[in-house]
C-alpha cells in the first residue's frame, strides 16, 4: 500500500512537471519576470527526478544524480530571477553564496554515488550519513538564498513559483533530518512527499496560467484552510519521525514511549486548537503578514448585511445591530446606546456580562461630543491620558470598566442616533486606519437601520391611531343617525303621548336605540380592527324588513321583489349597508316612498334603494360621493356612503349609483347569491 502511494504520487508529479516544462518552453511563462528557458529546464529536471523515484526508487545512483541536477537547475533560476529583479548589490558575495550551495550539492552527489557503488560496509554507512548532512546543508542554504531575494520580487506569480521551490527544499531538509536520525527516511514521509510534489505542481501551473501581475490570489478562507491542512501534515510528519526515533532508541520500552508521545502530542494539539485566544492570535498574525489589508471587505460586508437582515423570530434587531458591528472586530460583546433627548442610555446588550453600566452612560457630555466630532473613541489610550478632550467626554464609569474597548457613534442625517460600545477582543490590539474606516461606515449603516426601525414603530403607532379614528368616525355617523331618530320620537311624543300605538312604537325605538348604542360602544373599545363574521346565506327580505321597521317613524319605506333571495354576506354588515342607504334616501326627500327592490341575475343578487329626492350630479357621484368626510348635507359627516361601499367590497360585492338632479337616486348593492342551509340539506 505504501509503495503504491510512493509510486503513484511521484509518477503523477512527474507527469505534471513534465507537462509544465513543455508548456513553458512552447508558450513561455505568463510573467515577464520568469525566464522561459531556465524555468522550463528546472521543471524538466524536477520531472526527471520524480520519475526516477517512482520508477527505480530513492536510493539508486540515477535518482541521486537527478536530485542534484534539480537543485542546480532551481539555483540557476534563482540567480536569473534575482538579476531581472534588479538586485545587483553585493554581486560578489551573492555569487559566492550561490557557488557554495552548488558546491555542497555537488559534493553530496559525489558521496551519494560513492556510497551507492561501495559495498555495504561501515565506511559506506558513514559516507551515506555525511551525504545526508550535506543534503540538509544544501537545502538550508538554498532556503536562505531564497529568503534573501524574496523581498526584491514584486510579481505575485513569480513569488508563488519561488514558494514552490522553497517547499521542495523544505521537504528535503525534513527527509534528511529524518534519515540522519533514523538511519533512513521513513516510507511514510516519502509517500507524503509524492503527494506534496503533485500539489506543488498544480500551484505552479496556477501561477503560470495567470497573466501579468495578477498571480494566484487565494481567499482568506482558502488560505486559512490550506494552512490548517499543512499544519496537520506537519504534525503527522513530526509524529512519524518522533515515533520512528523512539522505536530506534527506546529498546524494550519503545512501545510505551511511542504511546505516551502520541497521546501527549494529540492532547496538546487539541488543547491548543480549542483555545479561543490562540485561534484569535494566529488569525491576527496571519492577516498581518500574509495580506495587504486587514479585512476581506466583501466577506465582512456580506456577513454584516446578513446579520442585520435576519428574519423576525431570531434575535431582536437591537441585539443584531450590536452583533453585526462586534463581529467586524471579533469583539465578544457590546452595548447599544440610544439617544434620549440630549443624552445616551443603554437600550440593548449582546453577550455583555455583569454590570451593563446602568446610568453611567447617560451622559449629555458624551452625546454632545460624539454628535459634534463623529469620532470613534478608543478607550485604552483615554485611560492613560484622561485629561484630553476625548477623555473628558467619556464617563468615568465607562473608563473604569475593564472590558469597554471602543465607542462607535451612529450618525444619521446630521443627528446622533446612538452609539455602540464594543468589548475588548481576546487578542487586544490598537485600531488602525482600516478599523476606523470600516467601523465608521458600519456605524452609518447601523444608524440607518436603527432610524428605519424607529420610523416603522412610529408608523405602526400612527396606523393604530388612524384605525381608531376611522372607527370612531364611522361610529359617530351611526350615533348621529340614532340621535336623529330619538329626536324625532321626542318631538312626536308631545303630540301623540296619549296614543297607545305611539307609546308601543316609542318603547321599541328606545330599546333598539339602546341596543345599537351598546354595540357602538363595544366596537369603539376594540383594540384591534373589527373582524367580520364568516359570510353565510342571508335572506334579503329579512334585511329589508329590518330597515323598514327601523325607519318607519321617519317616512314610508316599501319592499318589492321576491322574498326567497339570499346573498352570501355578513348579516350585521349587510344590514348596516342597507340602513345607510335608506337613511340617505329619506334625507334626500321626495314625494314618493323610498323603495327597497330585490332582484337577481344569474349567480348574483342585488338590493336597490330608490328615492325620488333631490338627486346628485354625475360629477359629484364620480368624484365626491364615496370620499370620506365629503357631504352635500350641511350637517353630514360624509361617512355613510364611504362606509357602505367599504363594507360591500369586504363582502365581495360592489355598489352602483344612478342619479339625476331633481329626479332622485338609485343605489344598487350587488352580492354573490347563496343557497340557504335548509335547502342545501334538502
Amino acid at each position: 500500500m505504501l509503495i503504491g502511494i510512493i509510486v503513484w504520487g511521484h509518477a503523477i508529479a512527474a507527469l505534471l512537471f513534465g507537462a509544465l516544462a513543455f508548456w513553458t518552453a512552447d508558450r513561455g511563462a505568463a510573467d515577464a519576470a520568469l525566464p522561459r528557458g531556465w524555468l522550463s529546464l528546472a521543471l524538466a529536471l524536477t520531472a526527471l527526478w520524480t520519475l526516477s523515484v517512482a520508477g527505480i526508487g530513492d536510493a539508486q545512483a540515477i535518482s541521486h544524480l537527478f536530485a542534484a541536477l534539480r537543485t542546480l537547475g532551481w539555483l540557476v533560476l534563482l540567480i536569473v530571477i534575482q538579476h531581472r529583479a534588479g538586485a545587483n548589490d553585493a554581486g560578489l558575495g551573492r555569487t559566492l553564496a550561490y557557488g557554495s550551495v552548488a558546491a555542497v550539492d555537488i559534493a553530496q552527489l559525489v558521496l551519494d554515488l560513492a556510497a551507492a557503488a561501495a559495498p555495504a560496509t561501515q565506511a559506506a554507512a558513514m559516507i551515506a550519513q555525511v551525504s545526508t548532512v550535506l543534503g540538509a546543508l544544501a537545502a538550508l542554504g538554498a532556503l536562505l538564498l531564497l529568503h534573501g531575494m524574496f523581498p526584491a520580487v514584486t510579481s505575485a506569480a513569480t513569488r508563488l513559483v519561488l514558494v514552490a521551490a522553497g517547499a521542495f527544499w523544505l521537504i528535503d531538509v525534513n527527509l534528511c533530518v529524518a534519515a540522519y536520525l533514523l538511519g533512513q527516511a521513513p516510507g511514510e514521509l516519502i509517500a507524503a512527499r509524492g503527494v506534496a510534489l503533485a500539489a506543488l505542481a498544480l500551484i505552479v501551473a496556477l501561477a503560470l496560467s495567470r497573466p501579468g501581475e495578477g498571480g494566484v490570489k487565494l481567499s482568506r478562507t482558502a488560505t486559512f484552510h490550506t494552512l490548517s491542512v499543512l499544519g496537520l501534515v506537519a504534525y503527522f510528519a513530526v509524529t512519524i519521525m518522533a515515533t520512528s526515533l523512539i522505536a530506534t532508541l527506546g529498546g524494550e520500552y519503545a512501545r510505551i514511549g511511542q504511546t505516551a508521545f502520541v497521546f501527549g502530542s494529540t492532547v496538546a494539539v487539541l488543547t491548543a486548537a480549542s483555545s479561543g485566544w490562540l485561534r484569535a492570535w494566529v488569525k491576527v498574525k496571519l492577516v498581518k503578514h500574509l495580506f495587504t489589508h486587514r479585512y476581506d471587505y466583501r466577506a465582512e460586508w456580506t456577513r454584516f448585511t446578513e446579520t442585520l437582515g435576519e428574519p423576525k423570530g431570531a434575535a431582536p434587531l437591537d441585539e443584531r445591530l450590536v452583533k453585526a458591528v462586534a463581529d467586524l472586530t471579533d469583539s465578544p460583546a457590546g452595548l447599544l446606546l440610544v439617544a434620549q433627548g440630549d443624552a445616551l442610555a443603554v437600550e440593548a446588550s449582546w453577550r455583555w456580562e455583569g454590570d451593563a453600566l446602568g446610568d453611567a452612560v447617560d451622559s449629555a457630555v458624551l452625546a454632545a461630543h460624539l454628535r459634534a466630532t463623529g469620532r470613534i473613541l478608543e478607550l485604552d489610550p483615554l485611560r492613560d491620558r484622561p485629561a484630553g478632550v476625548d477623555g473628558a467626554a467619556v464617563p468615568a464609569a465607562m473608563l473604569a470598566h475593564g472590558e469597554a474597548w471602543v465607542v462607535v457613534p451612529l450618525p444619521h442625517l446630521g443627528q446622533l442616533a446612538g452609539a455602540i460600545l464594543l468589548a475588548r477582543p481576546l487578542v487586544a490590539r490598537a485600531l488602525d486606519w482600516e478599523d476606523f474606516d470600516l467601523l465608521r461606515i458600519a456605524g452609518r449603516q447601523v444608524a440607518s437601520y436603527l432610524a428605519e426601525e424607529r420610523a416603522q414603530s412610529a408608523l405602526a403607532e400612527a396606523r393604530r391611531f388612524e384605525e381608531f379614528n376611522r372607527r370612531f368616525a364611522f361610529i359617530l355617523h351611526d350615533v348621529k343617525n340614532i340621535v336623529s331618530q330619538l329626536s324625532l320620537v321626542a318631538r312626536n311624543a308631545v303630540r301623540h303621548a296619549d296614543n297607545p300605538d305611539f307609546r308601543a312604537d316609542m318603547v321599541a325605538t328606545l330599546n333598539e336605540s339602546a341596543t345599537r348604542m351598546n354595540d357602538l360602544l363595544a366596537r369603539l373599545s376594540e383594540r384591534e380592527p373589527a373582524r367580520e363574521q364568516a359570510l353565510r346565506a342571508v335572506a334579503l327580505a329579512s334585511v329589508a324588513a329590518g330597515s323598514v321597521a327601523r325607519f318607519r317613524s321617519r317616512g314610508a319605506v316599501v319592499v318589492e321583489g321576491p322574498a326567497t333571495l339570499h346573498a352570501l354576506a355578513d348579516p350585521t354588515r349587510l344590514q348596516q349597508v342597507i340602513d345607510h342607504l335608506v337613511h340617505n334616501a329619506l334625507d334626500a326627500g321626495g314625494s314618493d316612498p323610498v323603495r327597497i327592490v330585490l332582484g337577481e341575475t344569474s349567480d348574483r343578487v342585488w338590493v336597490e334603494v330608490i328615492d325620488t329626492g333631490i338627486g346628485m350630479t354625475g360629477q359629484f357621484v364620480r368624484d365626491e360621493l364615496f370620499r370620506p368626510f365629503v357631504s352635500s348635507k350641511p350637517s353630514g359627516f360624509g361617512i355613510g356612503a364611504f362606509e357602505a361601499r367599504q363594507l360591500a367590497v369586504a363582502m365581495g360585492g360592489h355598489i352602483d349609483v344612478d342619479s339625476q338632479p331633481g329626479r332622485g337616486s338609485r343605489f344598487r348593492v350587488t352580492l354573490a347569491a347563496a343557497v340557504p342551509v335548509l335547502e342545501q340539506a334538502a
